[in-house]
Order: structure tokens, then sequence, then C-alpha cells
């Protein structure tokens, strides 16, 4: 009752005011009901009144951004739908100021006009692919795109050559873009799609897509209201989902399953175009389409740099081509989706500042990442291109062979601690981007690593140990080492350990701090000893010449001569065995070949000596006088010294 007490007094004091304004106020009756506002009781209850509907209107809640975006976007939605019915008459009272407009300035009309220059940019591409083209046919790419530039520029001359009327000029202005644009992406479609009727299928979505882009652009400039060009731009997003669904269930190859939820992804995103959430639409796009479209283009990037320079694949003419293509799409994709979002003031991205900054952080985080790709895959590529180059140099020079062995021990390792180090920055980056304070998170590791160090000081020492015995160039991968009870050939290296083949085939892992003094066989260069026992009537000077005339056969062998430093030589008399004379031998070959040669050493030694009537050692026992258990004595001795020998070889 107070209240609407309340609300007849303001009605009774704006009717005063509007009857002030309008016409002679009854003077009495304006007096008293002046008195009667102006006394102290009347203005006691009206404050008091005031007060008491203030908390109600405080508490009344405002509209969110959710519920003010839902109902915006219900009033768009059913604006639109009612002007489907108008769809009709306002497009063809546009075509009819077209014409009018056209026919009075002189000319004839649009259509007729988009005919004549269309066939005039398509006689002047003709000519070029008669007389020109055969000029550009080394260069694919050129080839492809030069045909429609003369297309272009051949329409364009004409068009900014005639003063056309205002609306006829901006309709053709329109047309001729999105047509032109067409032949761009046909081009480009043709280079990369091998299937041609999905090659075919493409091509038609793109042409109904410019033409609806641009019928739905000329709309406002054509006089056409914009709740039915929206409506014309509905008509033409239910077409394009109608081609896509059918040439995804019958141009494509997968299986029913992968088909049906294509379509219910392909649905999604054209009710979110149609809800105006054109971030959300144009990310279901790019999910769907840019893995396909980048693998195309990284594949015709790198064909078309193979075929004009052949290059390999982890060339980096290779690499900037793939790569660079890739990143320019999705550089591309990217900055197309925040134009979206900052040229639309109503989605819910620009609503919330805090979303706002997430969604834009993220963007740019894709930039990050894009060039930290681009940046390794660069890195990875020159790394191993340095490794097939040491190891198609294996075969030359003791320096040569060094330097390969020793840089295909480190660029792995380098290649792994660039990767760490790329993954790293990008992170950081892409957590400053998304608002983080990274500067704590870097404080924070600090003292973690101080940590981890004191509480894992044998990881500690494994790692540095390891980097030192890189520094010193201890051991390579391919070389034999021996390290306190491990011995094998080096197989590959982590960042706390190192994989030892042995030579019955055995793997031993073993920690850096755990390795200790390294003897290395397989560095530089071995001298290889060995005794031969022989009789002691032997001629030495004979068995010297023999074996000088074995080393130089064993040099001139194609085989095994380039694996010799210095040949084999007979350095003289060892020593005085028990049944003979002991020679002593040796030689200097590369590491690693010094039992190979040994062992062809031994058999022409053998056959040599044979034949010049030189005889090897034998344990002879005499046995004489009357001692009975001097038989049994000499076998024993024989048996002894045999035993002997064994253990020493």
């Amino acid at each position: 009752m107070a209240r609407l007490i309340v609300a007849v007094i303001f009605l009774l004091m704006s009717i005063v005011q509007a009857a002030a304004q309008d016409a002679p106020a009854p003077t009495a009756k304006v007096d008293e009901l002046i008195k009667l506002l102006q006394d102290p009781e009347v203005q006691a209850w009206l404050e008091s009144r005031k007060a008491e509907s203030a908390p109600v209107a405080a508490a009344s809640p405002s509209a969110s951004p959710l519920s003010e975006w839902e109902l915006s976007t219900r009033n768009r939605v059913d604006g639109i739908f009612a002007a489907f019915p108008r769809i009709f008459p306002e497009v063809a009272a546009a075509a009819a100021r077209t014409r009018a407009d056209a026919l009075g300035h002189g000319y004839a009309p649009v259509f007729v006009i988009f005919i004549g220059l269309i066939l005039l940019g398509a006689a002047a591409e003709a000519l070029f692919r008669r007389y020109l083209a055969t000029r550009f046919s080394s260069a694919p790419l050129a080839a492809s795109f030069l045909p429609v530039a003369v297309f272009a520029a051949a329409m364009a001359i004409v068009f900014f050559a005639v003063a056309w009327p205002p609306l006829a000029r901006i309709v053709l202005l329109t047309y001729l873009i999105a047509f032109v644009a067409y032949r761009c992406l046909a081009v480009v479609v043709g280079l990369a799609a091998t299937n041609e009727p999905i090659s075919r299928r493409i091509r038609i979505f793109l042409g109904a897509l410019l033409f609806a882009v641009a019928t739905a652009t000329l709309g406002p400039p054509l006089g056409v209201s914009p709740a039915v060009s929206a409506a014309i731009a509905y008509c033409f997003s239910a077409l394009l989902l109608l081609l896509a669904l059918e040439g995804l269930w019958n141009a494509t190859a997968s299986t029913p399953v992968r088909r049906m939820v294509l379509s219910l992804c392909l649905l999604g995103i054209w009710v979110l175009w149609c809800l105006g959430l054109k971030g959300l639409f144009w990310i279901g796009i790019y999910v769907l389409v840019l893995p396909p479209v980048l693998r195309s283009v990284g594949r015709t990037a790198e064909g078309i740099v193979a075929a004009r320079s052949g290059a390999k694949p982890n060339d980096a003419r290779t690499v900037l081509a793939s790569r660079g293509s890739r990143a320019i799409i999705v550089l591309l994709a990217v900055g197309w989706l925040a134009a979206v979002w900052s040229f639309g003031p109503d989605t819910l991205v620009n609503r919330n500042p805090t979303v706002a900054a997430i969604c834009f952080g993220l963007l740019k985080s894709v930039i990050v990442i894009l060039l930290a790709d681009f940046v390794w895959h660069l890195l990875r590529a020159f790394i191993d291109r340095k490794m097939e180059e040491t190891t198609e140099d294996a075969i030359g020079a003791p320096a040569a062979l060094a330097r390969a062995s020793r840089l295909r021990t480190l660029l792995p390792i380098f290649r792994n601690v660039l990767a760490v180090a790329v993954l790293v920055i990008a992170c950081l980056i892409v957590l400053a981007q998304l608002g983080v304070e990274i500067g704590p998170l870097i404080a924070g590791a600090g003292i973690f690593g101080v940590a981890l160090g004191f509480g894992s000081q044998t990881l500690v020492k494994d790692v540095i140990s390891g980097v030192f015995y890189m520094f010193d160039d201890a051991f390579r991968v391919g070389e034999y080492i021996q390290a306190k009870n491990y011995k094998g050939t080096v197989e590959g290296f982590s960042l706390r350990s190192v994989r030892l083949r042995h030579h019955r085939g055995p793997v031993f892992t073993v920690p850096f701090g755990e390795l200790g003094a390294v003897e290395n066989m397989s560095r530089d260069w071995v001298i290889d000893k060995f005794r031969i026992s022989v009789a002691y009537n032997t001629d030495i000077n004979k068995a010297r010449k023999i074996t000088k005339t074995i080393g130089a056969d064993l040099q001139a062998d194609p085989e095994i001569g380039p694996l010799f430093l210095q040949p084999l030589k007979m350095k003289g008399v060892e020593e005085f065995g028990d049944y003979g004379i002991v020679l002593s031998f040796a030689m200097t070959t590369v590491p690693g070949q010094q039992t190979f040669i040994r062992r062809k050493a031994y058999a022409m030694i053998r056959e040599a000596f044979q034949q010049n009537g030189i005889e090897f050692a034998q344990p002879t026992v005499q046995v004489g006088g009357d001692d009975k258990g001097g038989g049994a004595a000499a076998v024993t001795a024989v048996r002894q010294t045999q035993a002997k020998h064994q253990i020493e070889g």
C-alpha cells in the first residue's frame, strides 16, 4: 500500500510537470501539492520508503554475460527466420536496382559485363599459354599460377580503365575477386590432391563457398536488409553442409563409423556457426581441415624442392619449404581467428577480460610453438646431415676417420641437449603468454635443482663424469675399450651411462662414474706382437728373409694392404725355449683389424716355413739308462710342460 502511494505521488508530480509545460496549471491545487510535499513529516516518510526500496533494487541480480549472449542470439535467430520470406523480394529488388543503374548509364546488364570480362581474361590467358608458357615449364609452381595472374591482370586493366556505375562497380568487383580467388585455390588443390574425385568435390565446395561469401557481402551495398543478408548466408551454409556431407560419404574410403563421427562433427560445426560462435566454429574447422591440409602442403613443397634441386629430406632447403609452408598456413589460420575475435565485440571472448586474455595468449602460444618447431627441425636436419656426411667419410685418412668418429659420438648428445633446451624455452614462453609469472618458476627450479643435486650425488657424478669424458675424447662410438671389469665396443651414450657390446655378445650399460681409467684399444694405431718357436737348427737370417717376403705380400694384398701402417717384421730371437728358439714378430695396423691380419700371417708363415725346410719346435723327450721310472717321469714332464704352455697361451 505504501509503495502504491509513493507511485501515485511520483505520477502526480510527473503529470504536474507535463501539465506545466503543455497547459495552464490550476495554481491553487499546485500550491497545495507543493506545500504537502514540503511538509517535514511527508519528506521523512518518503525518505524511509526510499531506504526500504533501495536494498530490493540492489538485490536484483544483473544479467550475466551468458544470459545476455543467449538473449541476443535468440533475438538474432528469430529475426533471421522471420526474414526468410523476404529473401526473394529483396534480392529481386536489388537485382533490378543494379540492372537499372547499369542501363541508366548506357551500359549492358551487369551479368553481360561480367561474362565479357571473364572472356577477355580467358583470351589473355590462352595467348599466354600458347606463346609464353613453355618458358616456365621447368618451374611447375610458376607454370601453374602465372596463367591465373595473366587472367586476373587482363580483367583488372579493363575494369579499372572504365568508369562503371556505382552499383555495377561494386557487384563486378566482388564477383571478380571471388572468381580469381577460386582459380587460385583450384590450382592449389590440383597441386596438392592426388585423388581426382576428391579434388573435383573440393573445387565445387570452394566455388559454392566463394559465391556465397560474395553474395552475402553484397547485401548491404545493394540495399538488402541485414536480416535478409543473414538469412541468405544461412541458406548457403546449409548448401555447403550438404556438399561436405556428400563428399564425405561418396568420395572417401573411411569406415562407416568414422564417416558418422565426421558427419556429426560437421553438423556440430554448422550449429556453432548458426549460433554466432565464430571462434569455436573456426577452431572446429581447423581441427578437421588443418591436419590433412598441412600434410598435403608439406608433401607438395618437399616434392617441388626435390624436383628443382634434388635436395634430400634432411636438407635445409627441404625443411624450409616443408615446415615454412605449414607454418604460413597455421599463422594465417591463427591470424584469421584473432581477427574474428577482435572484430566481434559481442562474442563471449570479448565479454570477459580473463577469457579474452587466455584465448589470445593461446593464439600467441601457437606462434611460439611454430617457431620452436621450425628452429628444432632446422637444427635436427643440420645435425642429421652432418652425421650422414661422417658416415660417408668413414673410409679415408686416419685424421678424417678420427674426426668422423668423434662427430658421430658428440652429435647425438648435442642433438638431445638442443631438443631439451628448445622444449624448455618454448614452454616458458608459452606460460608467460598465458599470464603465468615464470620468474618464481625459474627460481623454484633452481632451488629444486640444488636439492636434487644434494639428494642424488651419484647421478650428478655420472653426468659430470660423462661430460669430462666427452671433453677428453676418451672414447668414441665404435671403439673397443676396457675399464675395470668392463670391456666392449662402444655402441652409444646417454646422459649418465655408456653402452658397451662385449665381443661375445653381452651388452654392458655402465654409468660414467664407475668407468674410472679407460683403456682405449681402437685409437689411432695398434702394434701387434706374437711369437713362434722353431727348431734350434733354424737359419735365423733365412727366417727373417722369409718373414720380410710375407710382409711384402700382405701389403700387396688389396684387402689387407690398406690396413697396414707398418709391415710385418721379425724382430729377432726373443729367448731360448725348452724345445726351440722363440722368434718375435711385430706389425702396426689400424685399430680393430690386428687379429684378422695375425691369422692371415700365421697361415702364410706356416706354409712358407714348411716349404723352406724350417721346422717348428716340438716337445721331445729322451729316455736312457736303466731307470725303470724314467719313462713315466718323462711323460709327466711333457704333460706338465704342455699344461704350462696352455696356461701361458
